[in-house]
């Protein structure tokens, strides 16, 4: 018998039979108990067909076990009507001897209790059902409606205990549904005590917002989640979310990932974020937070990454025509499915239900890069929000996710608000945009509030959102402290204008500088002129000395001659 697969923790005393329910397998370290009864219990509208479904479709088309549902309430028209929104080609399984569908009539006006009552010949029926297919997985939907005529409580318990003791005789892997009772579990309030597992699943309204709830209430033999869970069901089927936090044992990496802007790589010491990253971009509104943000995921799908992009407060068509004003072309990235958007009022779910949505949409996307926009968009008590961003953040970091928030911060606040304050500590990077208000009008100013394991710039500068992108600039301090726009450009025109003054004053000094030079060069030309003259003068007379020295010698040497030869 082929169960399929089971997890590292699964149980290796008990075989189970995986559910191909997402995340219920991880929260109950495997799946079903296999050859054993499951009780499904819940109160109408909690999704207790589906589920049942759900379990039959996997074992038929993944798993190699066809399957037995018993309804006894919906004909099988109409539950293959009700679970073709899920995808499920319910009659064709049952073509292929995959499936079954019997539906069990069974109206309480035309029941009269007389003699012994016995569920004999619905065991027949079942059997022959299971024969027919060599079914390995059966549901049974509802209990109650079974039962639905029985007013003696005696025989009733009889036959359910019998009902569960045919069902693991027969080595049959079964879920069992029933009604949420008063006060228990069950309306009878013995399916929870004969039953290996019971599953409880809560439809709960707060604050006008539904959220469905599943619970583990017992497992015979095997560890499980204990805690509630979230769960969705949509046109992808049914989701459960484990809500308890990842830890931090998760890996980290040395890569670093551009943020998009070029200038703000270079605030950063590594170039960018670290992959894996949590990056909060807070600031008031019109600051150009989603814009940042659009940077960041058009890099990441320009580098052939897959982004996801929750959008709390705009329709994606709308940022992606808001964002073509800087520059930026999304749409090209849809269109290559590498940017996939998640738009959905903060309203319209609770939170948890939000952290259901954003867990299957990243196992099935399998983004690298996530960007939630806004999550001042949650209301509600605090302690909730951040409950459900931490488990956001758990669940981005284990799976080596690099993720950007951002925030709105009160218009009256220069830095950081209250929410700010309250989620920056699951942040590694924090990147703070101001509103600079100066001679008459409000100009942008970017911060790095911290980096965690990389220095960064502690500059405040100025950016401006352009045609070609966000464009950063050094923050200009004047005689009066920091310029921004108008004054900025005032005060440089003016710094300007007596930078050519000067440069006019000194080129001026230059010139009679140059005059004087020319000056003084001509009238040491003169001096120099004469000197040598005088030199010359020194240097004839000097001559006209050493001729005559000689002169008067060659007269004495003629003489002394002269009286020798008289001699």
């Amino acid at each position: 018998m082929n169960h399929g697969s089971q997890s590292p923790g699964s149980s290796k005393l008990l075989p189970k039979s995986l559910t191909g329910i997402s995340g219920l397998d991880d929260i109950t370290a495997g799946g079903l108990p296999t050859g054993r009864p499951t009780l499904l219990c819940g109160a109408a509208g909690c999704g207790k067909t589906l589920f049942g479904m759900t379990f039959l479709v996997d074992g038929a088309v993944r798993r190699d076990e066809p399957g037995v549902f018993v309804s006894f309430e919906e004909t099988a028209p109409d539950l293959a009507v009700n679970v073709a929104s899920l995808g499920y080609e319910v009659d064709k399984l049952i073509d292929e001897k995959k499936l079954v569908i019997d539906h069990v009539r069974v109206d309480r006006s035309e029941i009269e209790e007389a003699g012994e009552y016995d569920l004999e010949g619905l065991f027949v029926r079942l059997g022959y059902a299971i024969d027919s297919i060599g079914a390995k997985r059966i549901v049974l939907d509802t209990l109650e409606t079974l039962f639905a005529g029985l007013d003696n409580v005696a025989v009733l318990r009889s036959e359910l205990r019998r009902l569960f003791e045919w069902i693991k005789q027969k080595g049959i892997t079964a879920i069992v549904t029933a009604e949420r009772g008063e006060g228990q579990l069950t309306r009878h309030g013995l399916e929870e005590y004969v039953s290996d597992c019971v599953i409880l699943l809560e439809n709960r309204v707060e604050d006008q917002i539904t959220t469905r709830r599943l619970r583990v209430v017992k497992y015979r033999g095997s560890a499980h989640g204990t805690n509630e869970y979230p769960f969705l069901i949509d046109d992808h089927g049914i989701t459960v979310l484990p809500i308890t936090s990842a830890g931090l044992s998760y890996d980290v990496s040395e890569e670093p990932v551009p943020t998009g802007v070029e200038d703000l790589d270079a605030m950063l010491s590594i170039g960018g974020y670290y992959r894996g990253s949590s990056v909060l971009i807070s600031g008031s509104a019109g600051t150009g937070k989603t814009i940042f943000s659009a940077h960041f995921a058009n890099a990441a799908c320009a580098r052939g990454e897959h982004c996801l992009y929750v959008a709390l407060e705009e329709s994606p068509s709308q940022i992606v025509r808001n964002v073509r004003s800087v520059g930026l072309d999304l749409q090209h990235h849809i269109d290559a499915d590498l940017l996939r958007f998640e738009a959905a009022r903060p309203s319209f779910y609770g939170f948890e239900m939000h952290l259901t949505r954003l867990h299957r949409i990243v196992e099935t996307f399998k983004p690298t890069i996530v960007v939630i926009d806004p999550i001042s968009a949650f209301r509600g008590p605090a302690e909730e929000v951040h409950s459900t961003l931490l488990r956001v953040v758990d669940m981005l970091k284990a799976r080596g996710i690099t993720a950007v928030f951002t925030s709105l911060t009160p218009a009256d606040e220069r830095l950081m608000s209250d929410a700010d304050r309250g989620v920056s500590s699951l942040m590694d990077t924090w990147i703070s945009l101001l509103d600079i208000e100066s001679s008459g009008e409000r100009n942008r100013g970017l911060y790095v509030l911290k980096s965690r394991g990389m220095s960064n710039s502690n500059q405040i500068r100025e950016y401006r959102l352009t045609s070609n992108g966000v464009q950063l600039s050094d923050m200009y301090m004047g005689p009066d402290g920091m310029l921004t726009g108008s004054a900025r450009i005032a005060q440089e025109w003016r710094a300007r204008t007596l930078e050519t003054q000067r440069q006019r004053e000194i080129a001026c000094r230059r010139r009679k500088l140059e005059r004087k030079r020319l000056v003084l060069e001509g009238q040491i030309a003169e001096l120099q002129a004469t000197l040598a003259m005088q030199e010359a003068e020194i240097d004839d007379l000097s001559e006209a000395e050493r001729l005559d020295a000689e002169l008067v010698n060659h007269d004495r040497q003629v003489m002394a001659r002269s009286r020798g030869v008289d001699e």
